[in-house]
């Protein structure tokens, strides 16, 4: 079992960066690829980057360049580093974390999510 707590969303305007993290209990953290997962009003929960033990990455087509995931597995603790925002990022933020070797699911814990507006 992983409980994961989110922290770091907020309301910025566009072009301002945020970061969030999320702390996972329990043990063996590096088992698990983590994600950072998003949902805008009326909009299906999307992906937006993932990452394994290791470092090796995965981020959507939308955030690239803009959006840094990493990890720190000693703090059992996952960033998303979030640059050059935009109000279509404007979303709930979750966290989660799966035991799967595939990075885009499914997802078996989940945080309980972060707010993050973007003002134009």
């Amino acid at each position: 079992q992983v409980q994961l707590v989110e922290s770091g969303g907020g309301s910025v305007q566009a072009g301002g960066s945020l970061r969030l993290s999320c702390t996972a209990s329990g043990r063996a953290f590096t088992r698990y690829i983590m994600g950072w997962f998003r949902q805008a009003p009326g909009k299906e929960r999307e992906l937006v980057s993932a990452i394994n033990w290791y470092g090796g990455q995965y981020n959507t087509d939308s955030v690239k360049d803009r959006f840094t995931i990493s990890r720190d597995n000693a703090a059992n603790t996952v960033y998303l580093q979030m640059n050059s925002l935009k109000p279509e990022d404007t979303a709930v933020y979750y966290c989660a974390a799966t035991p799967r070797a595939n990075a885009l699911g499914p997802y078996d814990y989940w945080g309980q999510g972060t707010q993050v507006t973007v003002s134009s």
